[in-house]
């Protein structure tokens, strides 16, 4: 049994529905050996899915409650001293900055009984979709690091670039005005909200108050300040620089700035990083990647993502400025449109079907109220519609768009669609940005 509690002050969690994220690729299937198998949350049960992640003092678990309710649920391991340091520190700091759209959403914490007595602290979360860390793997399968002298690989779009940097970069402002260092930025803790169409901060647990440092160890290999590295490395021989009063917010805008530069190149840097060439001129090497991507890419927003980039990676922290001031960029004025691959990679409630719809059918009208009719006929099988547009002129023209009441119906359309065919034509489904759909715009996706 599971005793629970809520984070929200009214005393009232509120409880995840048909809006909550569903986890990206093929449905998992729970490991007969993992456990636990289910959890008893507020006198409900809640199955486990599978487990999304494990580390040494925690699992992360998707779970699910009838058909339309999931969430995440991470369970913590006892520490070294028996402690529950690790919950009640993640608790704490979650508590503190919920209600950001781009951080995480905290629901409750309960504690769970094992069938064997144990008991283990949980958090239970909103469970978000693909994170930054598998988009790039969509990038890097050819490619090890620069310094291998791989082929070029083109990263991710511009928009998608810009889409990132601007949610991580919203949420690190309001972090660090509530006071706190997120001190673990890396893809794996950026992940995408489906239904709320941007991208969240997750995992607080190295997370501390500037000024008041209580982690000795912080950031992971490849995405680690020069000033952290340094500190770990006095840490692990038993000292501690003088006057030193621990890192500052400054150490997140470092991680981002290899996390965007990492997007943009298609490669993976932590080799890269780590050689005495970059700790010598890290802004030429910077330089040397733009140079070589900039055939595919228009050359001014080019030059003022590097620059955003440029200004994250100085070495002194105290270049480095602010997340306020980088939202400021101009790089964050330029209007991109998504690729192809985008809306294929980044699920959202709308699906958008091609291949489908000649011209001829567009101008009988007999003909075109009969294609609607018998597409949301078709696509309500897989989940409720809120609507359905098939626009007769450009852009969109002969193209399907249907909105879904949540993302979770729209993945699972887009899997049963993809590659069917209807009248001899093989069906293309990608997903398409919800805040674009209800505005009416349809963008002229780049191919």
């Amino acid at each position: 049994m599971a005793h629970c509690s809520s984070s929200d002050p009214s005393g009232k969690i509120p409880r995840p529905d048909s809006s909550a994220v569903l986890m990206a690729g093929s449905p998992g299937t729970v490991d007969q050996a993992m456990k636990p198998v289910l959890f008893e949350i507020f006198g409900e049960i809640w199955n486990v899915q599978a487990r999304l992640g494990q580390g040494v003092s925690a699992s992360v678990y998707r779970v699910s409650s009838g058909r339309t309710s999931t969430a995440a649920v991470k369970e913590f391991l006892a520490d070294a001293q028996g402690g529950d340091y690790g919950y009640h520190k993640e608790r704490s700091v979650l508590e503190d900055i919920q209600g950001h759209k781009n951080i995480v959403t905290l629901y409750g914490v309960f504690t769970n009984h094992s069938h064997v007595g144990v008991a283990t602290r949980c958090l239970l979360l909103e469970l978000l979709d693909v994170s930054v860390s598998e988009l790039l793997v969509s990038t890097q399968g050819q490619v090890g690091s620069l310094q291998s002298g791989g082929a070029q690989q083109q990263g991710h779009s511009m928009w998608l670039v810009q889409h990132c940097a601007r949610d991580i970069l919203e949420a690190l402002a309001f972090l660090h005005r509530e006071g706190y260092v997120h001190a673990d930025l890396k893809p794996r803790n950026v992940l995408w909200s489906a239904d709320d169409e941007c991208f969240k901060l997750i995992d607080f647990g190295l997370s501390f108050k500037e000024g008041n440092q209580d982690v000795k160890y912080i950031q992971t290999d490849g995405y680690r300040a020069p000033e952290a590295e340094l500190q770990n490395s006095l840490a692990q021989a038993g000292l501690e620089a003088e006057g030193n009063s621990g890192c500052s917010t400054t150490v997140d805008l470092w991680s981002l700035g290899i996390i965007l530069l990492e997007m943009y190149s298609g490669i993976k840097l932590k080799d890269t990083v780590r050689s005495p060439k970059w700790k010598d001129n890290s802004a030429a090497i910077v330089d040397h990647i733009f140079a070589s991507n900039s055939v595919v890419c228009p050359a001014i927003p080019v030059y003022h993502l590097r620059d955003l980039i440029k200004s994250m990676l100085h070495n002194d922290p105290k270049h480095r400025g602010t997340a306020e001031t980088a939202l400021l960029s101009p790089f964050f004025s330029i209007p991109f449109a998504p690729h192809i691959e985008d809306l294929v990679l980044l699920p959202s409630p709308v699906l958008r079907l091609l291949n489908l719809i000649d011209d001829s059918h567009l101008h009988n009208e007999e003909e075109y109220e009969d294609i609607l009719e018998d597409m949301k006929e078709e696509c309500q099988k897989y989940g409720s519609v809120v609507s359905l547009l098939i626009p007769k002129e450009n852009p969109g023209k002969g193209q399907v768009f249907v909105e879904y009441a949540n993302a979770g119906d729209s993945k699972e359309a887009q899997r049963l669609l993809t590659g069917r065919t209807f009248d001899r034509k093989f069906v293309v489904a990608t997903f398409y940005p919800l805040s674009a759909y209800k505005r009416g715009y349809l963008y002229q996706t780049v191919q």
